[in-house]
């Protein structure tokens, strides 16, 4: 490995590292615009020039230029510095002088490295160039003059989200970046462009004049819109939160965030519940009412009503500590009726391997075969797709589609629309089966489009088969996964909380934040006590309503697809009277006068990690043993299509549907994903 010296101190490199990133290695900043770690290498900037002694005569640039050994790099010399500030003067020539007014002020790498690195006046006296901004959709807010054409944005467009919708036209004095034909930029990962940009070309148009960076309290939760449990960062003020950013995380999702994670926060003002509601007896109508009153309603009609018709049914977005508080309350009444598969989808919760993605999402990048079932992450995991289109980016790994066709953003093969394909595989009567076999880490992720169904448990078995048969299971290799949708749905089965009983039965039913069509087959006798943050369906049905706590307003802990637990923070209070999730059902049970063995936050996760010991790994994997599940007796229908499990990327739950930017995306951009389904489908 070439060694080198840098400032006077000597390093060792990997061969191929480049002197930008080997000072990174020691600590030592050089300045930069278009380069970027995760983007491939353009040097166009010229920003990031040091001298090498004994090299060329004159600065080079260090983002482009491979580490040799005995090589000695000064970073800081007379050279280096005059050189840079040539180039800082260079780079302003046509730049506004909008600073005061810019969205990226206070956070513009521009703005710092001016100071830092610039010179104090310029040699150019001519007017500046304007350029005409473009309107790239309601996310992302241009004003094209400012662009200094590092093309990052291009770059992450072309290699990361796998769109090519942005590139640089023209050349010389005219040369500007935009679209070659006039459209919005169609891709789920759109707003990590405004991250990358180092000036205020392309800033968040929601956000756009709504505060300074100084003026916001940054708290770190998780993202719950899908099951990924992105890392994000909550910017907020005054309790109402301004602006969700991504936080690095390697093993998820490096520091990327979806267009949903990033901009549906204006929802949790929305619509929301902030006070007890009960349907009054004679009108019918639901009215305010207080918390005292609201609980002792409650709280009679749990009592009337036989233990076996009695069930607790959570939604997407619920955390661990309130699944677990209400399981204890149904079974300190009696009842062992509850689910968290409100969506409706059927497999075999008996194994944890069988229902988490075994392989992690990190892992990915070591599968060398991929086969998705009922699935389109695409929609579903934003995140894990731009996993899967770096890992073909990276080494070409052939991915199988089994279920509906749409645009992944990178080629694959598609075996077929319905389950018949999966059997046909099995078989080895398929060329895929071939590249399974000879692959030596094959992995299939199976979607809830696969299991939003009868016969789920049957294709989930199938798939185990699968997996068996074609090596996907080794002692250092998993490749079998499932890929879910929801935040809470891992943590809620780890925690036991799926069940069989026939819901035509039940007369009282319990539900935190759902709002699925399983609303629609709840008996119209029945007793329906909500308990969540949105008014949306579950509240229009609702006989108590119990004002809960969104993501953002408590600190919880969730599970992600992968099977990792982790700790989210509060970033603001609930609003009105709304309280913690868990803290109500614990008031409740106090009503009942069957008190719950725990009193604060820290009892509860302690009875969480007694019976369910991984809840103390945070932020860790671990890894289930590999065992039977699924069921093979299930009769399967093998003709019937695999549908997606998400028709609409931008309203797939409560807080989407309160967004009125995620109204505004859906607006722009649905219709043209729903007509990519269906020319798929002729």
């Amino acid at each position: 490995m070439p060694k080198l010296t840098i400032n006077g101190t000597e390093v060792e490199v990997e061969p191929g590292t480049s002197i930008i990133q080997a000072a990174e290695m020691l600590g030592i900043e050089i300045p930069r615009f278009c380069y970027h770690d995760r983007l491939s290498v353009p040097a166009n900037c010229r920003m990031c020039l040091v001298e090498v002694k004994g090299g060329p005569p004159k600065p080079v640039a260090s983002c482009a230029m491979a580490c040799a050994e005995g090589m000695e790099v000064e970073t800081d010399s007379d050279m280096v510095r005059k050189a840079r500030k040539g180039v800082m003067e260079f780079l302003l020539i046509n730049h506004p002088l909008d600073c005061p007014i810019c969205d990226q002020g206070g956070e513009c790498d521009l703005q710092d490295q001016a100071m830092g690195y610039g010179y104090d006046r310029s040699r150019y006296h001519e007017n500046k160039r304007a350029v005409k901004d473009k309107q790239l959709g309601p996310l992302i807010k241009t004003v094209m003059t400012r662009c200094i054409h590092c093309t990052r944005c291009v770059r992450f467009g072309e290699e990361i989200a796998g769109v090519t919708e942005m590139g640089v036209l023209n050349r010389g004095e005219d040369v500007e970046i935009g679209t070659f034909v006039d459209k919005v930029i169609s891709t789920e990962l759109s707003g990590n462009m405004i991250d990358i940009c180092p000036v205020g070309a392309l800033t968040s148009k929601p956000y756009a004049f709504q505060s300074r960076p100084g003026e916001l309290t940054k708290t770190e939760p998780f993202d719950v819109h899908d099951a990924v449990g992105s890392n994000i960062r909550v910017d907020s003020r005054g309790g109402e939160v301004k602006r969700v950013l991504p936080r690095l995380h390697e093993d998820i999702n490096e520091e990327w965030i979806s267009d949903k994670t990033r901009f549906a926060y204006d929802g949790l003002l929305n619509q929301r519940l902030d006070k007890p509601y009960v349907r009054d007896a004679e009108t019918g109508r639901l009215r305010q009412s207080s918390w005292h009153e609201a609980l002792a309603v409650a709280a009679e009609a749990m009592v009337n009503v036989k233990a076996n018709r009695m069930c607790g049914l959570v939604g997407d977005l619920v955390d661990v500590e309130t699944t677990v508080a209400l399981k204890d309350l149904l079974k300190e009444m009696g009842s062992e009726n509850h689910e968290c598969r409100v969506d409706g989808a059927m497999f075999d919760t008996s194994e944890r391997s069988g229902y988490i993605m075994n392989t992690t999402i990190a892992g990915i990048e070591e599968a060398d075969a991929i086969l998705l079932v009922g699935t389109l992450p695409r929609w579903e995991a934003s995140l894990i797709n731009a996993r899967i289109r770096k890992t073909w980016v990276d080494k070409k790994v052939p991915v199988g589609v089994i279920g509906p066709e749409a645009d992944l953003t990178y080629p694959y093969e598609h075996l077929g629309d319905s389950v018949n394909a999966l059997k046909t595989l099995k078989s080895g009567r398929s060329d895929f089966a071939k590249t399974l076999k000879d692959a030596e880490k094959p992995m299939i992720i199976i979607g809830m489009g696969a299991l939003y169904r009868p016969d789920g448990a049957g294709i989930q078995a199938l798939a185990r088969e699968i997996a068996d048969k074609f090596g996907m299971i080794k002692d250092d290799w998993n490749g079998f996964n499932m890929l879910h949708t929801a935040a809470g749905r891992v943590g809620a089965l780890d925690v036991g909380f799926s069940g069989d009983f026939d819901i035509d039965k039940m007369r009282l039913f319990y539900l935190v934040n759902v709002d699925t069509e399983i609303l629609d087959f709840i008996p119209k006798d029945a007793f329906v006590i909500y308990q969540g943050h949105h008014g949306d369906r579950g509240a229009m049905r609702a006989d108590v309503i119990l004002p809960g706590a969104a993501y953002t307003e408590k600190s919880s802990l969730y599970v992600n697809t992968e099977g990792r637990v982790q700790l989210s923070a509060r970033a603001v209070f609930p609003p009105g009277e709304a309280r913690e999730d868990w803290k109500i059902i614990r008031a409740l049970s106090e009503t009942l006068d069957k008190p719950l063995a725990y009193n604060d936050v820290f009892e509860l996760r302690e009875r969480i990690t007694t019976e369910w010991a991984h809840f103390e790994n945070i932020d860790g994997i671990v890894k289930p043993e590999w065992s039977d599940f699924g069921d093979k007796e299930i009769e399967v229908d093998f003709d019937a299509p695999l549908a997606a499990a998400i028709d609409n990327f931008y309203m797939t739950n409560v807080i989407c549907r309160a967004s009125e930017i995620m109204a505004q995306c859906a607006e722009s951009f649905v219709e043209d994903s729903t007509e990519m389904l269906r020319e798929a489908a002729e």
